[in-house]
């Protein structure tokens, strides 16, 4: 083991001195090392891999149903200067079309939040050896950071035509211009201007990612949620 590790740094210290940018060599080094679990390896990329996905299709199937936004701790509120309208509209008893925009809301995030299914499996697929290792010997939600870090933009690219289609067709967006123009109509309020869908999509991506985070941390460390035996291999040793 000594004389492998004193090949892999003399290996790297040659591949800097030389400028080569490719560390295919260093990784095929790296994968002949000790993980000090006794596990292969090939055997933690399979666990890690499995993890996400098995986290990931647990995060999308429980969000991306119906009354996946409704609980209290996933469920998107109105952007904030249309809560204020609210509050001011219910003076009025104009409140009524808020509330319906805000449960429409959350019926285009539970609509959405499928799309993301494939796009974390491809992100699955193309980790290196070297981001595998790193997320097994990482915190809690490693995983989920690099998720988020790799999937994040794409997702939200990917959620808003959703969003915004589903809007319409619930007639979400109809409801918010009723909204918008019966509280516009009331005299010396400030005029309302609200991006409706990002603020859907930031919501349901962030709800996406802390749920993510806690099934990664459950695997991690409640042998309940290992559900298959490859991660009771893996996270068990």
């Amino acid at each position: 083991m000594q004389r492998l590790f004193q090949q892999t740094i003399c290996v790297a210290l040659l591949l800097c001195l030389q400028g080569c940018e490719s560390t295919a060599l260093l990784d095929d080094l790296l994968k002949t090392t000790s993980s000090g679990t006794g596990l292969s390896n090939d055997t933690i990329a399979q666990g890690m891999r499995e993890a996400l996905t098995v986290g990931s299709a647990r995060v999308v199937d429980t969000l991306g149903t119906e009354g996946g936004f409704a609980n209290s701790a996933f469920r998107i509120p109105l952007p904030q200067q249309l809560q204020d309208a609210q509050e001011f509209a219910n003076r009025f008893g104009l409140g009524a079309p808020f509330e319906t925009l805000e449960a429409k809301m959350n019926q285009a995030a539970e609509a959405a939040v499928p799309e993301a299914r494939n796009l974390f499996v491809g992100a699955i697929r193309s980790m290196t050896f070297a981001d595998v290792m790193a997320i097994y010997r990482g915190p809690d939600d490693a995983a989920t950071r690099y998720l988020k870090q790799t999937t994040q933009a794409t997702l939200d690219s990917r959620l808003r035509p959703i969003i915004n289609t589903h809007l319409n067709s619930v007639g979400a967006v109809r409801a918010f211009r009723q909204a918008v123009d019966q509280y516009n109509a009331i005299p010396l309020v400030k005029p309302i201007d609200a991006d409706l869908n990002g603020h859907v999509s930031g919501y349901a991506m962030d709800a996406l990612f802390n749920q993510l985070a806690e099934e990664e941390a459950a695997i991690r460390r409640d042998p309940v949620k290992r559900t298959t035996q490859l991660l009771r291999t893996v996270f068990g040793a």
